[in-house]
């Protein structure tokens, strides 16, 4: 089994050659409880799931969702960044933006696909280096890319042909092997409810769908019949 985070990493950076030292997390080599994977689909709009989400051991959340109590709760133990989120104009001279963003977390681990993509590991390296001296006590991984390389071969062998994995698909297969119980909220892909009633893509802004990049309704299947 293929570890889900780099440990040690060099990468080419701008013509430099920079290492960085990953250690493990506090979680990692136990089993992690009742566990929640909250997606950032509209469906959680006044749904009332916050509660209930924060009283999971172990909260996942993604893209630096915003946060409320009503309805998707406030704890968060881990959270994914999207490289183009932390594209912060001068970043290194003024990286107050971003450290308030990342705060509204307390010490959530930060988890951030550097090698998804190229343009990807720079922003990725530059962030941790920024950050780490700022809130030492807030760890940042980056996702392995053996372990993502492996995970998307499993799908792409099960019929699962997009572009790429969504962050909250793979997030839930990671779950899966850390977490007793993995409950997941906000996956709902169609943009009608069951009552026909019009569905957001996310809870908190009126964002459209990448419908070439993520196999959203596919991946929705997939988790019906796990």
């Amino acid at each position: 089994q293929e570890s889900t985070w780099s440990v040690g990493v060099c990468v080419w950076v701008e013509s430099v050659c920079m290492c960085v030292c990953v250690q493990d997390f506090p979680w990692s080599g136990r089993r992690l409880g009742r566990c929640a994977v909250v997606g950032s689909g509209g469906i959680l709009k006044n749904s009332s799931c916050g509660s209930e989400i924060d009283r999971a051991d172990f909260v996942i959340r993604f893209n630096l969702a915003l946060i409320n109590d009503s309805d998707v709760g406030l704890k968060t133990d881990l959270i994914t960044i999207n490289p183009s989120q932390i594209r912060f104009k001068n970043l290194e001279q003024n990286p107050d933006p971003l450290v308030e963003r990342v705060s509204v977390y307390g010490n959530a681990s930060l988890a951030i696909p550097a090698f998804a993509y190229t343009f990807c590991t720079g922003q990725s390296i530059k962030t941790l280096k920024v950050l780490h001296p700022i809130r030492p006590q807030q760890p940042v991984a980056f996702f392995s890319p053996i372990y993502l390389r492996t995970l998307d071969r499993f799908w792409k062998g099960r019929g699962l042909k997009s572009i790429r994995l969504s962050s909250g698909f793979m997030l839930i297969n990671t779950a899966l092997e850390l977490c007793e119980e993995v409950h997941v909220y906000g996956f709902w892909p169609f943009d009608t409810n069951l009552q026909d009633t019009p569905v957001p893509y996310h809870y908190y802004d009126q964002m459209k769908p990448h419908r070439y990049m993520h196999k959203m309704p596919e991946e929705f299947v997939r988790l019906l019949q796990l």
